[in-house]
């Protein structure tokens, strides 16, 4: 056989069982290393198949892609700084629990370390943030080889789909010449894929459990994110009657059964800033199913109240307690511990939730309809969304503003963000590459300076078809800051964390052809979200001030607390 041979049937080899494992996605970023698998990914049949020029926007991509499919997504790309750029979407989808199977080209063996052009050491790159890593062998007449790399290709899937998901690395080392046969073709022999095993809890546990739900009124429910399915849980809370916290990222306040409305509290952060509220909320027992919610009032009422019983239940053995009051930590997947029993009557704990709930919400929907603000301005994006999209929030300000004003609907809206490491780089990629996956009208919340990080993201619309919605909050400048300490020191913070830029995205718009509004009133931002889309990318830049947010946030929560004080005296 010919070298060219010999490479043509290592890459079939390669990207055939790919396919038999099961992975439909592939992100590829062009580069000179890794021709032979851009070529061979490109033309086999049974993939879906994504271009990216930018190395740190493509990775972004892909793990949005797996987010939304919760499968795994070939991240390929040449060797070099190529490679490195990927690395933090790696960490996010490490931390965020999201299949990856990153394949990075690299040099022969003899031309590393040796001063060689685009060779770094690119073995172990990812460190501790990919959950395995494999350096495969090069392609030679070697039936061994294409056995340790089928085998390790399988291992490669099967180690990030199973708990806890995350991203796997595969190096791949090929000499020149570079290009295969495209018309070669090679015999796949089918290889048994290992089965990807279910946690369930033990027999004895399972009975405790069941009793604690039975016995104990005063319980509460945390979902976060890191859930893999809502499939059954509303049908479990309806027989438990304990009041269930639910973070935007559980995607539980959409859909709501409406015999679960009451069940469903979403205001819990405004709820947990009022003493006298906190005195009456204190449960006995908390099941917290997936990560830790957003909400800062939340997790001090947690570590303050340590109740008695506090059950995580989580699919990966990874203690995720930073707060020191989980008392049982349950590895298993959560939906097996949605077991409904004898239904319950509503106690009277469940019933002061549900009335402070009630009264957060009416000052909710009222700041909504009477304030200027950036959280009200989210707020009416939130009532506009249509039925059967998707909504992704950036981090900072927007996920906060998600977690306050998005009320539970029974509308489908999937609500997606990338809080693995809680970072705002690659927000906007993330948010095309969710759309990606499940082709429905994807709506992206993001502020200035988020989308500054990662405007290369918009690349990937001039090579795919998009359907995304983008609303920029733009406060010039870092308005979670606003809320912090350090806003108290006026001499530097503007220089070092408000960091105004006086940039405004027209041009940006103008450049990738995409619908643009500038928006500086409520009005016309409701007026701009009921005109129809009209291009792949649409651009809705709403100016706020980032004063006036802080001022208005802190009124909300005055009047909240005020009506609370005098329902629940202290």
């Amino acid at each position: 056989m010919t070298n060219i041979e010999y490479l043509t049937s290592y890459v079939n080899q390669f990207v055939e069982t790919i396919k038999q494992a099961g992975v439909k996605h592939i992100v590829m970023c062009p580069g000179s290393r890794s021709t032979p698998l851009a070529y061979g990914f490109a033309k086999s049949d049974g993939f879906a198949f994504y271009r990216q020029t930018d190395e740190r926007s493509a990775g972004y991509f892909a793990l949005g892609i797996a987010k939304a499919t919760k499968e795994p997504v070939v991240l390929l790309c040449t060797s070099g700084t190529a490679a490195a750029n990927f690395f933090p979407a790696i960490v996010e989808a490490f931390y965020a629990r999201v299949p990856l199977l990153v394949v990075t080209a690299d040099r022969p063996h003899e031309l590393r370390e040796v001063g060689a052009p685009q060779a770094i050491d690119q073995i172990h790159l990812f460190g501790k943030h990919v959950k395995w890593s494999v350096d495969f062998p090069l392609p030679e007449v070697d039936t061994a080889g294409l056995a340790f790399m089928e085998r390790h290709i399988h291992r490669a899937v099967s180690t990030s789909k199973s708990a806890p998901m995350g991203p796997v690395h595969i190096n791949v080392p090929f000499r020149e010449p570079l290009l295969l046969n495209m018309e070669q073709s090679l015999p796949i022999t089918e290889m048994e894929v290992s089965e990807v095993g279910k946690l369930v809890p033990s027999n004895d546990f399972t009975e405790w459990y069941l009793d604690l739900l039975m016995r104990e009124d005063k319980g509460l429910i945390i979902v976060g994110d890191s859930i893999h399915s809502t499939e059954g849980f509303w049908e479990f809370a309806r027989t438990v009657q304990w009041p269930v916290i639910v973070d935007p990222l559980s995607n539980l306040r959409t859909s709501v059964p409406d015999d679960c409305m009451e069940l469903c509290i979403d205001q819990y952060d405004a709820l947990l800033k009022n003493e006298a509220f906190k005195q009456t909320a204190i449960p006995n027992v908390v099941i917290r199913f997936g990560a830790q919610p957003v909400s800062k009032p939340l997790t001090l009422f947690l570590k303050a109240c340590k109740p008695k019983v506090f059950i995580v239940v989580d699919d990966s053995p990874l203690f995720r307690d930073s707060i020191h009051a989980v008392t049982h930590h349950v590895q298993v997947e959560t939906n097996t511990l949605w077991i409904p029993i004898e239904e319950k009557q509503a106690s009277s704990y469940l019933h002061n939730w549900s009335k402070a709930n009630g009264i957060a919400t009416k000052h909710i929907q009222a700041y909504i309809a009477n304030e200027e603000d950036e959280g009200a301005l989210a707020g009416i994006l939130f009532e506009a969304l249509p039925d059967g999209v998707d909504l992704f929030a950036s981090s900072s300000m927007p996920i906060r503003d998600v977690d306050t004003f998005f009320n539970k609907t029974k509308k489908d809206i999937q609500i997606y963000a990338n809080r693995g490491t809680n970072g705002i780089d690659g927000v906007v990629s993330t948010a095309l590459g969710v759309q990606a996956a499940t082709n429905r009208h994807g709506y992206l919340l993001i502020g200035d300076l988020a989308f500054l990080h990662d405007v290369n993201g918009l690349i990937v619309s001039r090579f795919h078809q998009t359907n995304c919605t983008i609303v920029i909050m733009n406060n010039d400048g870092g308005g979670i800051f606003s809320y912090l300490s350090q806003s108290t020191e006026t001499h530097y913070f503007e220089q070092l964390f408000g960091t105004p830029t006086g940039l405004e995205f027209s041009h940006i718009a103008a450049m990738y052809d995409a619908q643009y509004d500038a928006v500086h009133t409520k009005e016309a931002f409701q007026q701009a979200l009921m005109q129809p889309k009209t291009t792949d990318i649409r651009i809705i830049e709403v100016f706020t001030n980032r004063q006036v947010n802080t001022e208005t946030h802190q009124k909300l929560w005055v009047g909240i607390s005020e009506e609370l004080d005098s329902s629940w005296k202290v």
